[in-house]
């Protein structure tokens, strides 16, 4: 379960890591307020993804008049499927370098895992092996003082300076979060040193699903995006990906299936899209117009009828497609029950089915790349 940021910080707060001063808020009138108090600020968008400052999910202003329509820019847009419906308004930081500091799992030691950098602000996947400090931590002893002095040894930094022990001590509380809440995830990045202050100024939490009935304090979240709400209502299993290629499969295991051979053959699969084993012609054209919301390149529909029927899958894309004009490439497999019948109908509407899955995911990943 992810939280958002600014729920991040307040559990933060609890644990006595020090995060910038601010406040949530729902309209541009609240965001005004918080910052008369502060001066200057930053408004950042409150959604569960990543990536929100390139898609211009934050902003800067210097006056309560501009933070008010940074608030009203922001509040209401969708940044990677996910509607913003709160803002956090914080002080605008002096700052002097940025840091990056996680806790996660490792699962192929099954142990916490402590990962440090002294480039913060990247993903963590693009910065070079060599700026990284890994260590596994043991849970039986816990962040022991040894530990943290090798992580600080191994990053430069000087052990006398103020910000070092600062940075030490957040280490160590972050473990005592990390373990307290069953998190899978505690990321800073970045970790800030502003002013001569460490402080987190940003913060990323997730919690394990399965270790909520001893979180009975912690809050829910709701982690849909828009397109998974409505897929949820359909009762179809949907998950929001970020490539281009739209996906939908019946079962589970075909689906994932799918996917794999997708990005085997250099693809980037824009969702995961169980249509079920016993989904009718109007779910499945349903499901197919979700597809188009995610605007992609290509559809992939890869079907093996079984109780899904394949003359009921092909119903429903010629009926989606008789409703809309579709302008980009739909590739079909499609075999099993009824499949003759389902290529008649197919080919009474000009389109093919693919017999063989690697030779349709071949022909979508051609097609996104054109």
């Amino acid at each position: 379960m992810k939280y958002f940021e600014y729920m991040g910080k307040s559990l933060f707060k609890e644990y006595g890591i020090p995060v910038p001063d601010g406040a949530v808020a729902e309209t541009p009138d609240e965001a005004a307020e918080i910052t008369k108090k502060l001066g200057s600020a930053v408004i950042k968008s409150q959604v569960l993804t990543g990536g929100r400052g390139k898609a211009g999910g934050v902003k800067f202003a210097d006056s309560p008049e501009e933070a008010g329509k940074a608030a009203e820019e922001l509040l209401g847009q969708e940044i990677k499927g996910y509607k913003v419906e709160r803002v956090l308004v914080e002080e605008k930081l002096n700052i002097e370098k940025e840091l990056y500091l996680a806790i996660t799992i490792d699962s192929t030691k099954k142990s916490p895992v402590l990962i440090a950098s002294t480039k913060g602000g990247m993903d963590i996947e693009e910065v070079p092996e060599e700026y990284i400090v890994k260590k596994n931590i043991d849970v039986l002893t816990g962040m022991e003082p040894f530990v943290i002095r090798e992580i600080v040894s191994e990053l430069g930094f000087d052990f006398k300076a103020e910000t070092s022990k600062q940075f030490m001590k957040i280490v160590s509380k972050l473990y005592q979060a990390f373990r307290a809440l069953d998190a899978e995830l505690m990321e800073i990045n970045p970790l800030v040193i502003a002013d001569g202050q460490v402080i987190a100024a940003d913060a990323k939490v997730t919690i394990d699903d399965c270790a909520r009935y001893r979180q009975k304090d912690l809050p829910y979240v709701e982690e849909k995006t828009v397109i998974e709400k409505k897929a949820a209502e359909l009762g179809l299993a949907y998950v929001e990906l970020e490539g281009d290629i739209a996906v939908m499969a019946n079962g589970a295991g075909m689906s994932m299936a799918t996917l794999d051979i997708l990005q085997y053959y250099g693809g980037k699969p824009a969702n995961f899209l169980d249509a079920g084993g016993g989904a009718g012609s109007e779910t499945m054209a349903r499901a197919i117009e979700l597809l188009l919301e995610k605007k992609p390149r290509v559809i992939f529909i890869n079907i093996f009828g079984g109780i899904t029927r394949c003359d009921d899958v092909a119903n429903a894309i010629t009926q989606v497609l008789g409703q809309q004009k579709i302008e980009i490439p739909v590739v079909i497999r499609l075999v099993g029950t009824n499949e003759e019948e389902g290529r008649r109908i197919l080919e009474a509407q000009s389109l093919s089915a693919y017999n063989l899955m690697h030779e349709a995911a071949q022909k979508a990943v051609e097609l996104a790349r054109k």
